[in-house]
């Protein structure tokens, strides 16, 4: 199982460094799974196990919608490059794990393989542990947004666009005025490169930063009168940590968190002005 294709560390970005260090703890999950099955990830689209453990998360797990994992899988698959594999169980430092197998094409090797973890506590619980994928639990959307924004700085050819465009796919992203790609549309707002749907850690060496939140970071270019560092290349940033609703971070999230659409320069600030 391939981490991603890393070329010199240091030159890596924080994301791509994260995905690279997800990638050689999951090499051990596969080989056992693989082991343990008897089987090639790549024999067949997706091999099930039918482990107890893997059941028990598929019938137990859900997204903040309502989404099953399976239902998540189904869904992501028709959208982004998301080759479900092999469904399998490992122990990792007395630890068990269940983790799901995928590639980005079909004709990937074996060793060019992604994993999506769950951690199994000894009380039982299942929990997400694979960080790159928290979006899923926001919805298949979310996790197909942060998927194919991924394959887009990747320079992966064929990245549907018109998927990470749409502002519909960001409605799961709620404010006071009503879910968030309506009003981007009712604003008259087009979505351009880059996108980002991302989770976010809290570093335990960074105790002051934020952390262990959600963040969809979007630029994109409005149809209306207003200041044109709102309206071209417009900055909006919103964030949701675990059992919170989202917040607007940036000026232009704060407007549209706070105007219905047609209002958002109605008042503009004596320091916005200014700058």
């Amino acid at each position: 199982m391939r981490p991603d294709r890393p070329t010199v560390m240091k030159k890596m970005s924080g994301r791509r460094a994260l995905w690279f260090c997800l990638g050689r703890f999951l090499i051990c999950l596969a080989g056992l799974a693989a082991t343990s099955n008897s089987v090639r990830a790549n024999d067949s689209p997706l091999i099930e196990n039918d482990s107890p453990l893997i059941e028990r998360l598929k019938s137990t797990w859900r997204a903040q919608d309502g989404e099953t994992i399976e239902e998540v899988i189904s869904n992501v698959s028709k959208v982004a490059q998301f080759v479900p594999r092999m469904w399998g169980v490992a122990e990792l430092d007395q630890n068990e794990h269940v983790f799901v197998s995928w590639t980005r094409h079909r004709d990937d090797k074996s060793d060019e393989q992604y994993a999506i973890t769950w951690k199994v506590a000894l009380d039982g619980t299942i929990a997400l542990a694979s960080t790159y994928a928290k979006p899923m639990e926001l919805g298949w959307r979310a996790f197909a947004l942060s998927l194919i924004a991924r394959e887009v700085s990747d320079g992966e050819r064929d990245a549907n666009l018109g998927f990470l465009h749409d502002t519909t796919n960001f409605n799961f992203v709620t404010t006071k005025q009503g879910p968030l790609g309506d009003l981007l549309r009712q604003g008259r707002c087009t979505i351009v490169d880059p996108v980002g749907v991302d989770y976010l850690p809290k570093q335990n060496d960074k105790p002051t930063e934020k952390g262990d939140l959600w963040r969809v970071l979007l630029l994109v270019n409005c149809n209306i009168p207003g200041p044109r560092y709102f309206t071209h290349n417009g900055v909006i940033t919103f964030e949701k940590s675990e059992g919170q609703d989202w917040e607007p971070q940036s000026s232009f999230a704060k407007r549209i968190a706070g105007f219905p659409p047609g209002s958002w320069f109605a008042r503009m600030e004596p320091k916005e002005r200014e700058e």
